[in-house]
C-alpha cells in the first residue's frame, strides 16, 4: 500500500497520453480500452482522471492495454479518435464527451460494433450508452446555490454564472442551482440580476459575463452562483476591479489549486470536490468486469434518464462541499494531486492556514 505522499508524488509527475498498461488474468492478452478525453485546458483529464484509471487498471486488469486520446475541444477529432480506436479492436470505450449530443454517434457505432461505451462524468446523449459514472451533479448545483443562499439577505441579488451549453453536466448543474433558487426567485426572498452560459466553460467568457452584470446592475450583486472554478476565479477578477472581491460569496466546482488559494484569502467562499481517483477506480471496475464477461451491475445505483429518453445505468460517486480552511485542508488530504505546498504559494502563503 502506498503512502498518500508517494501517490501524490506520483500523480503530480504523471503523463497520461498514449499510455499503454496491461487486465486480470482472464482478460485476453491483447484486450485494449481507449479512453477519450475532451481537452486539456483542465488539467485535471490528464493528471488526473486518466492517470488514475490507468493506474487502477494495471491494478484490476493487468494483462490489457489501455489508450488514451485527447481531442482538443473538437467534436470531430473526438468522433475520428473513437473511430481509430474501433478499428484497431477497442473492447470497451471511456469517453468524456466534449458534447454530449455530438458524442451519442459515438456510442452509436460502438453498439454497432458490439463494444460496450462508458459515459465518464458527462452523458453521451444516446441510448447506447451503456453506463454512466458521475457523482450527482444536481446536489452539487443544489449546494452551490444553497450556500450562496445561506450568506444572503431577503432581496438580495443574484448573478449566476452557469457552464457550457454543450456539457450535459452544466444542464444538470444549473438544474439543481433552481430548484434551490426559482422558488426564492418567485417569492422575491432573493431576485435574479444576471444570468449567463459559458461556451467552453471559457474563463475569458466568464468574465465578460460578470463585467456586464455589474455593469447591468450597478454593482449591486450580494451572491454569485458560479457553476466551476474557472467560473469562480473570473467573477472574482471582476469583483476585485470594483473593490467588491471577498464581500460577496462566490461559489465554484473542482476544488482547483487556484480556487483552494482563493478560499483561503476569503474571496472564493466555496467549492466542490469530487474524488477523481474513486471516479477512475469504478470506471476501472465496470471496465474490468465487462473484458472478463462478468456483469457489473452490482456497482450500479439505479438508472438516469439522457435526452435520448434511455434510462442508462448509474455508477455515483459522492461529493464533497469545500469551505473555509477545514475545506481547504480536506482536499488537501484526500486529493492525491494536490498538496499543501503547491497551494500555499503566492498571496496565499501569507494565510494562518499555510503558516501553521
Amino acid at each position: 500500500m502506498h503512502s498518500i505522499k508517494t501517490l501524490k508524488t506520483l500523480a503530480a509527475s504523471a503523463a497520461t497520453l498514449a499510455l499503454s498498461t496491461g487486465f486480470a488474468s482472464t482478460a485476453m492478452a491483447e484486450d485494449l480500452v481507449a479512453m477519450l478525453l475532451p481537452e486539456n485546458v483542465n488539467a485535471r483529464w490528464e493528471s488526473q482522471d486518466a492517470y488514475f484509471f490507468v493506474e487502477a487498471m494495471k491494478e484490476l486488469a493487468p494483462d490489457a492495454k489501455v489508450e488514451v486520446f485527447n481531442a482538443n475541444n473538437d467534436t470531430a477529432t473526438q468522433q475520428r479518435q473513437a473511430e481509430q480506436a474501433l478499428t484497431k479492436g477497442a473492447k470497451v470505450l471511456v469517453v468524456i464527451p466534449i458534447d454530449g449530443e455530438a458524442a451519442a454517434i459515438i456510442a452509436d457505432n460502438a453498439e454497432e460494433a458490439g463494444v460496450p461505451a462508458i459515459a465518464y462524468d458527462r452523458m453521451m446523449q444516446s441510448a447506447n450508452t451503456d453506463f454512466w459514472v458521475q457523482a450527482d451533479m444536481f446536489a452539487t448545483g443544489a449546494s452551490q446555490a444553497q450556500h450562496v443562499v445561506d450568506n444572503t439577505a431577503k432581496g438580495d441579488t443574484l448573478v449566476l454564472l452557469k457552464g457550457s451549453p454543450t456539457d450535459p453536466n452544466a444542464g444538470v448543474i444549473a438544474a439543481g442551482q433552481m430548484s434551490v433558487l426559482q422558488p426564492l426567485f418567485d417569492s422575491g426572498e432573493r431576485v435574479l440580476g444576471y444570468e449567463n452560459w459559458t461556451q467552453g466553460w471559457d474563463p475569458a467568457i466568464a468574465r465578460r459575463s460578470m463585467d456586464q452584470a455589474l455593469t447591468k446592475l450597478n454593482n449591486n450583486v450580494q451572491g454569485v452562483v458560479s457553476s466551476n472554478d474557472g467560473n469562480a476565479g473570473a467573477a472574482i477578477a471582476s469583483l476585485e476591479e470594483q473593490g467588491m472581491n471577498g464581500k460577496v460569496p462566490v461559489t465554484g466546482l473542482d476544488c482547483t489549486v487556484q480556487a483552494l488559494q482563493l478560499i483561503l484569502l476569503g474571496q472564493q467562499s466555496q467549492s466542490v470536490w469530487r474524488p477523481f481517483g474513486e471516479m477512475a477506480h469504478v470506471t476501472a471496475q465496470v471496465t474490468a468486469a465487462l473484458l472478463k464477461g462478468e456483469d457489473p451491475s452490482s456497482l450500479t445505483q439505479g438508472t438516469v434518464e439522457n435526452s435520448a429518453g434511455a434510462q442508462i445505468p448509474f455508477v455515483p460517486v459522492a461529493h464533497y462541499v469545500a469551505v473555509g480552511e477545514e475545506g481547504v485542508a480536506y482536499v488537501i488530504e484526500n486529493d492525491l494531486s494536490v498538496s499543501k505546498e503547491a497551494v500555499c504559494q503566492g498571496e496565499a502563503a501569507e494565510t494562518p492556514f499555510c503558516k501553521n
